[in-house]
């Protein structure tokens, strides 16, 4: 989360262009990136273009050709309005729609997935002022770190006013970690998400391959090949979030992913099936779909009209025998009385491997929503296997759980859960009323598959003794008597 002086920059960026006549936040953020994307583009030009300096050789792989240099950040920023505006609308703006065309043997034009989304992607700054201003203060604000990209860019999609709406909420960046870090991605895994936003479960696992497998991920062609355009796979039905997601990616160095517009759970956009190794999704919690467009092989699954239980359904339609999953859910998914929810629950015990349940306090997705959600992790095995199942209480995530949802990084649970998660062998002997603890699987079955932690956690009280009530009686007769000693007093005085 960015707090401060970086904050304050950024909301007054927001009241300019609120100001300048773009009202709609979403349109407000998708402008904002078209122009951070530019910028990030000149940065990576930049390196590459010290690299080779450095090295004597010619710069490897160009972003910008060499009659193009008029379009960098760096050389345009310090123009005139109205020139900068028309360079922007006519020059750099329909360059970055055209990143990622190529031609095909045949002589026709090739779109890479970000060609592909930035095809109805409109230049919408109304002023040559507005421009000026806003790239004059985007150029102030320091963002050569990684976290500082990231949490700027996290705070914008705050602001978006319907977030929230329609069972929609963004992830915090730290909750993807955690969902990254604990499902381990490898090189060989399809990774994907089938409700992908601004793909933030996809770019996390981008960089945790990079940085845990970045040499046999990178060691020749082949493998680069692989990474950039057959490890990611994202879905959503929001064409705005797809061109920002598709920019987070290339931004992220994942060319060609497969990103695309898809409502999941339509009869119409069923398939895939047994395709992914490994699944990270937030799916939309609120809402529901009718019988007649809602995939007739997820109805199988589960009954039901409710968004969150088809989703549940959907990644272990999508999951290949052996494929594991991280899902963030309503904690009603987890205790739900309804037909539906006790069934898709036995069916996570019984017929899959129902690995793990992290409960979260209510305030991870403040100021946006209250909702009490879980982490659930599962194996799709299609024969059982379920054991046990490590709980984890949550009690903070590294932030304040208010509206404002300020650092704490002091009350983190999060590297305890990481640990323990890679040490379960030592959770055996945890007991119930510790933070986290395994349940067998006949006690759930026993408990009519019922997931909640509070179903199982323990809780301890402290022994407290009490005065007998001849002994409280008495002292309220002496404080009594007291008393009334103190009245007589008074009037004698009086």
């Amino acid at each position: 989360m960015i707090t401060g002086e970086l904050k304050s920059k950024v909301d007054r960026i927001w009241d300019a262009m609120w100001a300048g006549g773009i009202a709609n936040p979403l349109t407000v953020i998708e402008q904002l990136t078209y122009l951070l994307f530019i910028k990030r583009l000149d940065e990576i030009h930049t390196l590459r273009e010290r690299k080779a300096n450095r090295l004597g050789q010619a710069i490897e792989n160009p972003i910008f050709a060499d009659d193009q240099q008029d379009i960098r950040w760096s050389r345009f920023r310090d123009l005139a309005p109205e020139p900068l505006f028309e360079l922007v609308k006519d020059h750099a703006f329909p360059f970055i729609k055209k990143l990622g065309k190529s031609t095909a043997p045949d002589g026709s034009d090739e779109d890479s997935t970000f060609a592909h989304h930035m095809k109805d992607a409109l230049f919408m700054f109304p002023s040559p002022r507005l421009i000026a201003s806003v790239v004059d203060q985007l150029d102030a604000i320091e963002m050569h770190d990684q976290d500082t990209k990231g949490d700027l860019y996290e705070y914008m999609l705050g602001k978006i006013a319907s977030a929230g709406q329609n069972g929609q909420f963004r992830t915090p960046r730290h909750i993807i970690k955690l969902m990254v870090d604990m499902t381990a991605p490898s090189p060989k895994d399809t990774i994907c998400d089938p409700a992908c936003g601004t793909c933030g479960f996809l770019v996390a696992s981008a960089e945790y391959l990079a940085n845990q497998h970045g040499t046999e991920v990178f060691k020749d062609a082949t493998t680069r090949k692989r990474f950039s355009e057959e490890t990611f796979h994202g879905y959503d039905f929001d064409t705005t979030m797809l061109r920002i997601g598709s920019m987070n990616m290339l931004l992220h160095g994942i060319e060609n992913p497969d990103v695309r517009y898809k409502d999941s759970l339509e009869e119409a956009h069923a398939g895939d099936t047994e395709k992914f190794s490994l699944i990270l999704a937030n799916p939309p919690f609120a809402g529901s779909l009718d019988y007649e467009s809602t995939a007739k092989d997820l109805l199988q699954i589960v009954k039901t009209k409710k968004t969150e239980l088809l989703f549940l359904a959907l990644f272990l339609r999508l999951l290949k025998t052996g494929g594991r999953a991280a899902v963030i859910v309503p904690d009603g998914v987890l205790f739900g009385s309804s037909k539906a929810h006790q069934e898709l629950r036995r069916t996570l015990v019984e017929d899959q491997k129902l690995d793990a349940i992290i409960s979260m306090p209510s305030g991870v997705f403040k100021p946006y929503a209250g909702v009490s959600t879980a982490i659930l992790f599962f194996t799709k095995t299609n024969s059982g296997g379920t054991d046990h199942v490590w709980f984890y209480d949550m009690k903070q995530d590294g932030f304040s759980l208010d509206d404002k949802r300020n650092p704490q990084p002091e009350k983190s649970d999060l590297p305890d859960i990481l640990s323990r998660w890679q040490n379960l062998a030592a959770e055996s002997n945890r007991k119930r009323t510790d933070s986290s603890f395994l349940v067998p699987k006949a006690d759930i079955a026993a408990n009519g598959y019922d997931l909640s932690i509070n179903r199982y956690k323990e809780v301890e009280y402290d022994e407290v003794e009490h005065d007998t009530p001849k002994e409280i009686l008495a002292r309220l007769d002496a404080l009594e008597s007291e008393i009334t000693k103190g009245i007589r007093e008074l009037e004698r005085l009086i």
